[in-house]
Parts: structure tokens; sequence; C-alpha cells
């Protein structure tokens, strides 16, 4: 899931009247991925995925959402039965400390839905992150923390995720550059043993342009994951961190 922005749509004043009109608190969006990644880690083996999701920002700065995604990666892992679709739900605060910086602290929960038994040695995937992030006007640095078991993998709590995210807007072409770096660390008893072969680091430069209120965009992607991040041969043996370029459209209103 790795980002969801808040929207907030301005409503139009249907009449000629003096008083502004008001903002709504809720918002929604929806999106089409050519493929759907995590930290740089395919979670659809390569396959496109609908998403979409919904927002809540209070004036105060409280904000509350949901969002989902189509998912394979649970069964693509030998997880046997169903399990299709993730939904995130998440919360927390933000606010801006001066004209320059801002901050936003929270707590996600990520969970995947259908009824499947996980693959030999892994756990359910539903996992459990608080987070914090700090913006000075283009860069925003972000650590995730996990509460317990992450994504499959038992006793990982302080399981970490770092990240430093950069957007330059060229105006005159009306285009926005993204650039980000990852750093993902297992921490546990039982992640202890995953390492250094599951930790990761990954990066991406992305492309975005507005078309009436529709984005789309361009990101190249790329990790230094090893063979942990590909599937089994019964999936086909599809390395999940590869490079690869990814095509996105997606509308909020």
């Amino acid at each position: 899931m790795l980002k969801k922005k808040l929207m907030v749509v301005a409503l139009a004043s249907l009449f000629a009247a003096p008083a502004m009109a008001e903002e709504s608190p809720v918002s929604f969006n929806v999106g089409l991925v050519s493929d759907y990644l995590v930290r740089g880690i395919s979670q659809t083996s390569g396959k496109p995925a609908l998403q979409g999701g919904v927002d809540y920002a209070h004036e105060s700065g409280i904000y509350l959402g949901a969002w989902g995604s189509n998912m394979s990666w649970i069964t693509d892992f030998g997880a046997t039965g169903t399990a299709n679709i993730e939904v995130d739900l998440y919360g927390g605060y933000g606010a801006s400390i001066n004209d320059d910086t801002s901050y936003d602290v929270g707590f996600i929960r990520y969970n995947y839905l259908g009824s499947y038994t996980p693959a030999s040695g892994t756990v359910k995937a539903d996992t459990q992150e608080i987070y914090g992030a700090i913006t000075y006007k283009f860069l925003t640095a972000k650590y995730s923390y996990s509460l317990g078991d992450f994504l499959g993998v038992a006793n990982a709590k302080g399981t970490n995720y770092f990240e430093l995210n950069a957007s330059h807007t060229l105006e005159e072409a009306g285009v926005t550059l993204g650039f980000h770096y990852g750093k993902q660390k297992y921490v546990g008893p039982d992640a202890d043993a995953l390492n250094p072969t599951a930790s990761y680091s990954d990066y991406n430069i992305k492309a975005s342009k507005d078309f009436s209120g529709y984005e789309v965009a361009a990101m190249y992607s790329s990790t230094d994951a090893t063979g942990f991040y590909t599937t089994p041969a019964a999936s086909g043996s599809k390395k999940l961190g590869r490079s690869t370029l990814v095509l996105s459209v997606s509308h909020g209103f």
C-alpha cells in the first residue's frame, strides 16, 4: 500500500450568494494500476489491480480512511484457499508546524480477506503498523513500525520501514516528478532468521500529470530484494521485487 493522500473536494455553490462554499470532509478515490507494488514488491505477480478508497478529514487534523485492492501474493506463495482482496483501515493526525513544515502520525491495519490456510512456516498476513512522518517543503521522511506479525512472518514486532520521498512540479509542463527511497528491515525472534535475506532497499521515480481531475502516471521501480521474494515454482518462480515500469490512472472526487 505503500501510501493514500487525503483529497478534499470543494463544493461549488449553486446560488449567487455571498457565503463561501463549504468543503466536504469526505472524499473518494479510484484507480487502476498495471502492477500493484508495496515497497517495491509486486502484490499481484505483475498483473493489474483495481483500487479505491474513502477518506474523512476533520478540520482539526484528525483523519480516518479505508482503501482496498485486489492482490494475489498470499496464494502465490503457497497458501491454500481464497485470499485475493486487501482492505486497509487507517487513522491519524496531521498538522502544520510552520509554513514549510508539517507532520503526520497514525495507525494502519492491513487486512487480507478470504478463507485460507497459510503456507508452511507462515501465519495469517494481517498486519498492524504505527507510523510517523515529517515534511519540510518538498521532502518527506516517514518511519513505519510493526506491532506484531508482519505479512505472514510471526513474532516480527519492530520490523520497520524507513522512506524518503521528494516531489517537484514542472509548472510549465504541469508534470509532477516524484522520487522515493525506502529500506525494509525485519526484526524479531522469527524474523531475525530471515535477515539479511528478507531485508532490502527499494527506489522509484514517478512522473504524473492531471487531466481534468484524472491523474495519469508512469513509475519506474527497482529493488535489491533477493530470492526470498520469488514465488515457488508452482506459481511460476516470479521475482516480485524486479525492476518494472508501472502505469496508472486515478481519480479523486
